[in-house]
């Protein structure tokens, strides 16, 4: 999150935080803000979320007879965020052991007063559970990805299935538990979480505790490398994974038997956490997976996507109106899963449910009408791009083509921005062959033990060698013409490559920017996918009439 600290004009207050003070809402706020010369300029914070100096705000509103006197919540949310600038996790997490009676928490002492002085009218759990909404809203404000927003949390609560009182329930990636206690509402149910912040999973067990939720259990960890619960299966399962991620441990979890359903390309980070979730359910469970909208056409993941229809475990999706995720007003989906009963793991089902809800509105009811919804026979998923994107499936009228030209041209601009920062910061050489001289083949390598094969990629399998700066050079043209035979086969781990010979440090600086080329090319493989789906998108809305050229 990025939450400016209090500067020299002390604590700093959102636009949100203003409507509180003054009990009105925060479209009251900009409209003072637009209609009142006088009204106090942003101290700091950005375009699109400003901050203002509380005591600048509090003056005026005095003066308009608008306030109200500041609470002492507010007050503490304040010295939270003085104290604790962009790491306000970790003094949640402090807060919340304060509360618990745990000595030693580092809780500053003007932070732990006023945590005394609420604690005074409010009881610890409605307290921390006030916090816990005032960190969401920030992170809504400031376009953090690092919290589920709340209407992503009430879509899956909304979709969710009945759940027995004693039922489990688990989320991989649980963040400070938001899904995870949002859907186990019954304090019967047995929770289990995992996330890789530790600050973040701090708060979530002890927010759990004080709460009276004896049944949960959160551990800190990465749930893709390192799963704190191998033997667990739950009949449920919630998850709002890391999006955009390339660096989820593909190459060290190729042979991986969670890859039932195919073994996820490096650019697929959200279908290896699927499959991670769908891992951990009982015969009937449920999977509920929050995705972007992209993973259910992009090329790389037709395959995964294909055996999910297959095998009539995808269930439904749900195309959630722009503006429910926390970080972006582009749309996203909710993939609803289920394991079939059956020893075969697969499902007779024949339909897979599209729910199409981008034309509403992100606070209206969740419930689709009619004209929103599809039951869409397997077979005609099953072409060559096996493609879940529910308005494909609805009829073109109710296709909203121009909110859906605008995502996908806004998500195209976005993502050429970030390529663009990929490429790394190359500069001149000593020169070509300059590296040559002194070199070792991979048989040489492998026959010290230095490397090791995971499917036909070598990696290293020792501390003197880099694996990045290994396959980086082994993929230059120089050595994949040695690695293609004469009859065009091309094989990567030929034993005549050869790699340059340098200590660790100089190996590691150039796997580093192999990676990040790496990452590159797997941008360009995205953006062209994208890339043909705007122009469809483009094409078939011209073609309908429901877009026109601009005059």
């Amino acid at each position: 999150m990025t939450d400016a600290p209090a500067s020299s004009v002390g604590p700093l207050v959102t636009g949100a935080e203003i409507a509180r003070l003054a009990g009105v809402t925060r479209a009251a706020v900009s409209n003072w803000r637009r209609r009142y010369g006088d009204f106090p300029v942003p101290a700091g914070g950005a375009v699109n979320s400003p901050l203002y100096a509380l005591h600048e705000v509090q003056a005026w509103l005095d003066k308009q007879r608008k306030g109200q006197e500041v609470s002492p919540e507010v007050e503490l949310w304040q010295a939270l965020r003085a104290a604790y600038g962009e790491q306000v996790i970790v003094g949640l997490a402090q807060v919340a052991a304060l509360l618990a009676g745990e000595a030693g928490t580092g809780v500053p002492d003007e932070v732990a007063a006023r945590v005394r002085d609420v604690a005074r009218s409010e009881s610890p759990a409605d307290l921390v559970n006030a916090l816990a909404e005032r960190f969401m809203d920030s992170a809504r404000r400031t376009g953090s990805d690092q919290v589920t927003s709340e209407r992503v949390a009430r879509a899956v609560r909304h979709f969710a299935p009945e759940l027995r009182a004693d039922a489990t329930v688990f989320d991989p990636a649980c963040g400070i538990g938001v899904l995870l206690l949002s859907v186990a509402s019954d304090a019967r149910m047995i929770c289990h979480g995992q996330e890789v912040d530790a600050d973040s999973v701090r708060f979530a067990q002890l927010r759990a505790d004080l709460l009276g939720r004896s049944g949960v259990r959160v551990v800190a960890g990465d749930s893709l490398r390192a799963d704190a619960w191998p033997g667990l299966k739950a009949d449920l399962v919630v998850c709002d994974p890391p999006a955009g991620v390339t660096e989820w441990g593909r190459e060290e979890l190729l042979l991986d038997s969670r890859w039932d359903l195919g073994t996820p390309s490096k650019a697929e980070g959200e279908l290896a956490w699927l499959q991670h979730a769908y891992a951990h359910t009982v015969p009937g469970g449920h999977v509920l997976m929050v995705m972007p909208a992209s993973v259910a056409y992009r090329k790389a993941g037709r395959r995964i996507r294909a055996e999910l229809v297959r095998r009539g475990i995808v269930r439904q999706v749900i195309a959630l109106p722009p503006g429910t995720a926390t970080s972006h007003a582009l749309p996203v989906h909710l993939w609803c899963l289920k394991r079939p009963e059956s020893a075969e793991g697969v499902d007779t089902r024949r339909t897979v449910r599209m729910v199409d809800l981008t034309e509403n509105s992100p606070d209206a009811d969740l419930t689709p009408r009619q004209e929103q919804v599809a039951d869409v026979p397997l077979i005609e998923l099953l072409d060559d791009t096996v493609d879940l994107t529910p308005g494909s499936h609805l009829r073109p009228r109710h296709r909203d083509y121009p909110g859906e030209y605008a995502a996908l041209r806004k998500e195209l601009r976005d993502r050429v921005r970030r390529l663009a920062a990929l490429l790394p910061e190359l500069s001149e050489g000593d020169g070509p062959g300059s590296l040559h001289g002194a070199t070792t083949s991979v048989a040489d390598l492998a026959r010290a033990g230095l490397v090791a094969y995971e499917g036909q990629e070598p990696v290293s399998a020792s501390e003197q060698l880099d694996t990045d700066y290994l396959q980086g050079f082994l993929r230059s043209s120089a050595n994949t013409r040695r690695s293609t035979s004469a009859s065009g086969t091309y094989r990567f781990d030929g034993r005549g490559s050869r790699v340059p010979r340098m200590g660790i440090e100089d190996q590691r600086r150039y796997g580093s920017a192999f990676r990040t080329l790496s990452a590159f090319e797997d941008g360009m493989r995205e953006i062209d996918e994208l890339s043909r789906r705007l122009a469809e998108v483009a094409r078939d809305g011209l073609a309908t009439g429901a877009l026109a050229p601009e005059e």
